[in-house]
């Protein structure tokens, strides 16, 4: 198994233009020698476009990134800091926005939540950054809310979620419930998917696995699944040792038509997907479905016992488009360069997409405002569609969420995955599940948030 990510000592850092022709870490190195009083000169000679930008468009745009580079989370987490940082260096290559470079603020909340809300407010008083890029756990964007709400900051978030909120200050980029977890059991349920009808809710013990699964018990319930088989449990974040549930769920799984839905997220899914293998447990007996596994942790197990097993996304990197393949080229030729962990060998996945066209999906809209202010760039995020290196995607008109594909994928043994099911077009997103609140709605146009539907 390779090192975790996290193992990477991850500093507070300011990321300027990188320039074509020059590293990022000759650029920074560039930034010192003109606080020391280099002269003017030779800046212009390292700089190129970014001084001739500057010149026309005004100071750079400053922009936060807000992922945990360290702990429990930086197996997912790292991929996101870098891929927002190429979607920067691309923008700045190609002339910034608004003829304007973009300087990127990265800070590590480092897996604690309550450091996550504390970042995020220096991003926003101190350093001043237009928008926040970042989170992936819900309990961290749980934390930063009532930052961006008081200070009417706009934080773009990159990750699948539960759903039950609707804050004007963020962008939904990921998936909400009925994008993802309630297609992925409908799929099981369905004789394509192989017509399972005992299902294991496994998660860890935080907000985003009990509320997906309070949603999917009642819709399992609704759908007329006895709640005899139905099991739920939950492991704390970090949990290593999974024997006595992987126990439980040979047991749950032995008279046949069992499926696992997985929501444990983290360094968790390592040690849980070894122990399944080690109890002889395989996709035929009980597969396992996954919505926080993608490509980027597969790449830090042995995959070889995982083959079958399933996942739910809106993207894979096995997306055959020209747009994915330019795409994936270019993430690893940047980890390369740039002396990343792993280099050339990096992946790419749906949270990795969803990060990366968020970038793009504020550069567009501040381009139609005209402006970088948080409520001129919100408006003229809504209807904005973008081709997305999976396909286009669509921000809602109203709920600040984005419509996208539903695709369920298998895991390969070289920890890729097959689409083997694809919805019919973009899916529109629903913050509130028809399971538990179908009587809500969110809508930031017609309403004033939360509404209740007539």
């Amino acid at each position: 198994m390779k090192a975790p990510q996290g193992s990477e000592n991850a500093k507070e850092t300011e990321v300027p233009t990188e320039v074509a022709g020059s590293s990022r870490r000759e650029f920074l190195g560039q930034s010192g020698r003109v606080a020391a009083g280099v002269g003017v000169a030779a800046l212009l000679g390292n700089l190129g476009n970014y001084v001739l930008s500057y010149a026309a468009g005004g100071p750079p745009i400053k922009i936060g990134v807000l992922h945990s580079l360290s702990g429990t989370m930086a197996i997912s987490e790292v991929s996101l800091r870098d891929v927002v940082l190429m979607a920067v260096e691309e923008i700045n290559k190609a002339g910034g926005v608004m003829g304007r470079q973009v300087e990127a603020k990265v800070v590590d909340p480092a897996s604690n939540w309550d450091l996550f809300a504390e970042k995020a407010k220096q991003l926003l008083l101190e350093d001043k950054v237009s928008v926040v890029f970042g989170c992936w756990t819900s309990v961290s964007r749980k934390s930063v809310l009532p930052v961006f709400e008081k200070n009417n900051g706009l934080l773009f978030y990159p990750v699948q979620y539960e759903g039950e909120e609707c804050s004007r200050n963020v962008f939904y980029t990921g998936a909400a419930v009925n994008q993802q977890a309630a297609p992925a059991v409908e799929y099981l349920m369905s004789p394509e998917g192989g017509s399972y009808k005992k299902f294991y809710l496994l998660g860890t013990d935080y907000v985003y696995p009990r509320t997906t699964n309070k949603i999917l018990r009642a819709m399992l319930l609704a759908k007329g699944v006895p709640a005899a088989n139905i099991a739920e449990e939950y492991t704390p974040f970090h949990h290593q040792d999974y024997q006595t549930i992987c126990g439980k769920i040979k047991k749950f799984a032995a008279g046949g038509g069992a499926a696992v839905i997985s929501t444990i997220n983290g360094d968790s899914n390592v040690p849980f997907y070894k122990e399944f293998g080690n109890q002889g447990l395989r996709a035929e007996d009980a597969p396992i479905m996954a919505f926080s596994v993608a490509e980027d942790e597969l790449r830090g197990m042995d995959t070889s016992a995982l083959v079958g097993h399933l996942a739910a996304w809106n993207y894979y990197q096995s997306v055959d488009t020209p747009q994915n393949k330019k795409f994936v080229a270019n993430f690893k030729a940047y980890c390369k360069r740039n002396n990343l962990p792993d280099g050339e060998n990096r992946v790419t996945d749906d949270p990795i997409e969803a990060a990366y066209f968020g970038v793009y999906v504020w550069k567009q809209a501040v381009e139609k405002a005209g402006a970088i202010e948080v409520d001129k760039v919100r408006a003229a995020v809504y209807n904005q569609k973008f081709l997305a290196p999976g396909g286009e995607i669509m921000m809602d008109c109203c709920n600040q969420h984005t419509h996208k594909p539903v695709l369920i994928g298998e895991i390969l043994k070289d920890g890729q995955l097959k689409v083997i099911h694809r919805s019919k077009g973009l899916v529109k997103p629903e913050p509130w599940s028809e399971y538990t609140n179908p009587e809500k709605g969110c809508d930031w146009i017609n309403h004033q948030g939360t509404y209740q539907k007539k």
